[in-house]
């Protein structure tokens, strides 16, 4: 702890994972100098109450000169902020020292650590995990990237037994000592190319999850995953364990509705899945994820079953929302990539007419991804599109020749035109493939917005 003392050290970046890095350098004697793009980043209040702590802000980044004369010990910078920042570029030419908040709060842990990474699922893995570990009397919390910042739970971690954290690709790019007791790397697909311009870069920045890992410990990874990473030479120093939802291969894998082990001190037989509350295979790889981390700790098999059997999938992932007249309405806002919407393609209900039986509500705030990989699902489950926001015209012209699109104004009248068209056995499905920041707050707000309206909607029809 001493050695933060009178160490100078610049935050760029001021929302809840910036300030939570603050308030934990304060508290271990460093001087801080904080700085963020917005013109006022903060309230008026907020800002004074820490300059009366200590803190100094910097406005200007664009000033050169004044840049010059700055001098730090290192440099903490939030996960939205992106390597060719002009002033992380700058301290970066300096040599200074980059660490991601992570980074930071990893270092300052006092517990074990699970670190789980991989485009789709992290959150639900990390809630799951969280849930596994406390229903087995081990004392946890689940920080990073699911919305607790990890230097905001730094105290709390005294006291507890373990650390479940939600690692992304932009917290990765920063790290130096990072090194997870269990790291998780779920699947690997096409996400946030708008930062990390190629797949091959993304994959990369991910895979440094496992890059100082030691020979003991834990590296679970989904099997696909596994094989992309050893196609890129990329070795894993841990103890590798695999699970697939596709590939019997692996450790633990999925035979029709059974998940199905090859360690010789399980079952062969470990779950079957009839006696969860949980649909498609991405779930059913989620669990395995969930299951191996269980492992890891040496948890009881038969105690981890019993937490698990009772787990369902968090709001905004593939949530069934309403059923009216035999249309179901699913709540999939969540899914901000095209690897996430097919999941959830694949996950619906089948009508007893066929498993064409979807109308599709997508579209947002683009991340330079490829929307064409969706097709192959879209042929097979999705009677008609209805698309939305910045993307919509971009989405019409990749899936028009495969599939009926329409774009609508908003989400209200995507909602009625897709609930007008549902016949019974049908699904409205909203899964936008697509960040949700051109027309909402973030992707809850926009799983809040479709769940009202749709519940809105049904009323009105009702009536009428």
């Amino acid at each position: 702890m001493d050695w933060w003392l009178g160490k100078k050290v610049c935050v760029v970046g001021l929302g809840r994972s910036g300030q939570a890095v603050i308030s934990l350098l304060l508290q271990r004697g460093a001087s801080v100098v904080a700085y963020d793009d917005a013109d006022t980043p903060l309230p008026k209040s907020e800002i004074s109450s820490y300059e009366h702590r200590g803190v100094g802000f910097l406005y200007d980044s664009s000033n050169e000169q004044s840049l010059e004369n700055l001098d730090f010990d290192l440099v903490v910078v939030s996960p939205g902020i992106a390597f060719d920042h002009p002033l992380v570029k700058h301290l970066d030419t300096r040599g200074i020292p980059i660490w991601s908040d992570l980074e930071l709060g990893w270092r300052e842990t006092k517990c074990a650590s699970i670190a789980v990474t991989g485009t789709n699922g992290k959150t639900t893995v990390v809630e799951w995990v969280d849930t596994m570990l406390s229903g087995s009397g081990i004392q946890t919390v689940a920080a990073g990237n699911i919305g607790l910042p990890l230097s905001e739970a730094v105290d709390e971690t005294q006291d507890l037994d373990v650390v479940v954290l939600e690692v992304s690709s932009f917290q990765l790019e920063r790290i130096d000592k990072f090194k997870p007791d269990v790291a998780v790397m779920l699947n690997l697909a096409e996400d946030h190319l708008d930062r990390h311009q190629t797949k091959e870069n993304y994959i990369r920045t991910k895979a440094r999850i496992f890059e100082m890992q030691e020979p003991d410990d834990n590296a679970i990874i989904q099997w696909e995953s596994w094989q992309q990473l050893k196609q890129l030479n990329i070795s894993i120093p841990g103890q590798v364990v695999t699970f697939s939802a596709e590939e019997s291969l692996a450790d633990l894998y999925l035979d029709g509705n059974f998940i199905v082990s090859r360690f010789p001190d399980w079952p062969k037989e470990v779950l079957n899945l009839d006696d969860c509350i949980l649909e498609g295979k991405h779930q059913a790889a989620n669990l395995m994820a969930v299951l191996l981390s269980g492992r890891a700790m040496r948890l009881p098999l038969e105690s981890m079953l019993e937490t698990i059997s009772g787990i369902q999938a968090g709001p905004h992932r593939c949530e069934m929302i309403a059923e009216s007249n035999g249309v179901r309405f699913y709540n999939d806002s969540k899914a901000t990539n095209t690897h996430a919407l097919c999941s959830a393609l694949q996950a619906m209900p089948e009508s007893p007419s066929g498993p064409k039986n979807i109308w599709l509500i997508a579209g947002g705030q683009g991340k330079e991804l490829d929307f064409r990989r969706a097709v192959q699902d879209l042929e097979k489950r999705v009677k008609g599109v209805f698309l939305i926001g910045e993307t919509a015209a971009e989405i019409r012209h990749d899936w028009e020749s495969f599939v009926t699109c329409n774009l609508a104004d908003n989400l209200v009248k995507a909602i009625a035109e897709a609930g007008r068209n549902a016949v019974p056995g049908d699904v409205v499905l909203l899964s936008p493939a697509c960040a949700s920041f051109d027309m909402f707050d973030s992707y809850q707000h926009r799983g809040e917005v479709y769940r009202a309206t749709v519940v809105q909607w049904i009323d009105t029809m009702a009536c009428g």
